[in-house]
């Protein structure tokens, strides 16, 4: 089995299924589907672990209920269709783990949900006070009020934030193809299916493909953005296939199913996950190549003279993403000064913040037990 002996030992995990795999088009909810997949997720709880399941398909659902021909295109249509949608979808989770004894609970989210410290950690005392009941939490994003500015955005990388809320130690993604491949089976016949991921390099992003027409939102590039955010947490994750009775069962007895993706061993501390993962940038700092090496190789704080330009508009406290000119981002930390204060001492060395900014302000811009690298050595 190799690494994958540690799928035997987790406790707790949290399940992902896409509208795609409970849903027929046209037809609404598949009942036959969701019980199979509750007879499933029962024999891991009646193997005395705790599972926590994030589920799509309550758009889907209301557009059949409301008689949608055609699936809803503005945003009031999909959330009506969301909120009528969202209580069949719970009426027939309810109905089918009912039937083996288990309770549920609903937990709908947004993004201000986890990118507000206060919310997010009132979510996982929500969530662990659930467990610690014995009960079932079943959680989607609440599309009947998310717009684009407070959406999570897709159901996988809402599971990944799921999975480090509740300190899960595996992260099952089920989804119509059996793992990730070296390109498409459908189409190329010498593809195949990776077994393990030891991290998402730039060569493993390549193999990321996407089916035009799919049910589901998330597509495999939002399942690698899931994986890197399990693996910062310390947290296994598995894309496998849905179809398959008997999978999750497969994948707890440590079986070659699936891709599974290893954890990193030097987890983030919780604060520095929900830095990285939870809160969407609210402004971009770009800085000089020596910068960069000092956060990334060095482990020391952003200082202004290592500061080439300020995007947004920001105030002190928020979080910011970090990049060189034309480059990617790399990091993300909580800014110590707003917007227009890093105008001012973009470039300064730490003796003329005064004079710039006409105070004594802190000599970072952010302090490195407020910064995470998220590329380089010593990245996600």
């Amino acid at each position: 089995m190799g690494a994958r002996r540690a799928l035997t030992k987790a406790r707790r995990l949290v399940v992902k299924v896409g509208s795609g795999l409970i849903t027929s088009p046209g037809e609404g909810l598949d009942g036959k589907r969701l019980g199979a997949l509750a007879t499933d997720i029962a024999a891991l709880v009646a193997d005395r672990r705790e599972v926590a399941l994030v589920t799509s398909g309550a758009i889907v659902a209301g557009s059949a209920r409301l008689g949608l021909s055609r699936g809803p295109r503005s945003i009031p249509e999909k959330q009506a269709a969301a909120a009528v949608g969202q209580s069949s979808l719970m009426w027939h989770y309810e109905q089918a783990f009912k039937r083996h004894g288990i309770k549920v609970g609903q937990v709908l989210l947004t993004g201000q949900d986890i990118s507000d410290r206060g919310r997010y950690l009132n979510a996982r005392n929500t969530l662990l006070a659930l467990l610690d009941f014995g009960v079932l939490p079943i959680v989607n994003e609440n599309d009947t009020v998310a717009v684009d500015e407070i959406k999570v955005g897709d159901n996988d990388n809402l599971a990944a934030l799921v999975a480090h809320l509740i300190d899960a130690q595996l992260l099952v993604l089920l989804t119509d193809v059996d793992g990730l491949y070296t390109g498409d089976p459908r189409r190329d016949p010498a593809a195949r299916r990776l077994e393990t991921v030891e991290a998402v390099t730039e060569e493993v992003q390549r193999f990321v493909f996407d089916e035009a027409g799919r049910v589901s939102v998330g597509g495999m590039s939002t399942k690698l953005e899931a994986a890197q955010k399990a693996a910062a947490s310390g947290i296994g994750m598995v894309i496998a296939s849905g179809r398959d009775p008997g999978t999750l069962g497969r994948l707890i007895r440590g079986e070659p199913v699936g891709t599974y993706f290893l954890p990193r061993d030097d987890r983030l501390a919780a604060r520095k996950r929900w830095i990285a993962f939870a809160v969407p940038p609210q402004g971009r700092l770009t800085v000089d190549a020596g910068a960069r090496k000092a956060l990334t190789e060095r482990g020391k704080s952003l200082l202004p003279s290592g500061l080439v330009s300020v995007e947004g508009d920001f105030s002190a406290g928020e979080v910011v993403a970090l990049a060189e000119p034309d480059g990617p981002e790399f990091a993300r930390g909580l800014v110590n000064y707003d917007a227009g204060e890093l105008r001012k001492i973009r470039g300064a060395k730490t003796a003329e913040i005064e004079k710039a900014l006409g105070y004594k302000g802190l000599a970072e811009v952010i302090h490195r037990d407020n910064l995470v690298v998220l590329t380089g050595p010593g990245g996600c």
